[in-house]
């Protein structure tokens, strides 16, 4: 599954001349080794990011401080704004920020929860679009390899009605 969805993700790219950048926190380059996975990524990959401290995604993807601290690092404000920021390095973009336990979370989001940023420059404008996913995973591990899936399917969902 997870390699067709990489295919499907590098013919889109690909054939519309489109380079990817991804920044992650919770993920921890997951996303960017399953894309690199793929024989000729570097035809559209252009710049990915691990971002895992508030600092991080500030310097590098433009989150705003006040974005943080108004809502929280794992929060879907700050998943746009690093699907937003990402977009001055690439025409698409796909951001994670969530927990992936064993700590961490609340009641709003527990351990298991991710918002995944996706972005598209086309046409002069700007399209995004955050999903909230909550995994069933019970290991950090796990969880982080069905926040990358996820994250890699609703990127390719995002562009086939995108483009």
């Amino acid at each position: 599954m997870k390699d067709k969805i990489l295919n499907d993700l590098k013919d889109i790219l690909i054939k519309n001349n489109l380079k990817l950048s991804s920044g992650e926190s919770c993920t921890g380059g997951l996303i960017s080794s399953y894309l690199t996975d793929i024989n000729g990524s570097s035809n559209f990959i252009e710049q990915n990011f691990v971002t895992y401290a508030p600092e991080a995604k500030h310097k590098f993807l433009n989150v705003k401080n006040d974005t943080i601290k108004k809502y929280s690092v794992v929060s879907k404000e700050v998943a746009l704004e690093m699907a937003e920021g990402l977009l001055k390095y690439a025409d698409v973009s796909v951001s994670t920020t969530g927990y992936a336990g064993p700590l961490g979370g609340d009641d709003k989001n527990p351990v298991g929860s991710v918002f995944i940023g996706l972005g598209l420059k086309k046409d002069g404008k700007i399209l995004t679009d955050v999903i909230r996913y909550v995994s069933k995973s019970k290991t950090r591990c796990k969880i982080k390899e069905d926040f990358a899936n996820t994250a890699l399917k609703e990127l390719l969902s995002f562009l086939k009605k995108n483009v």
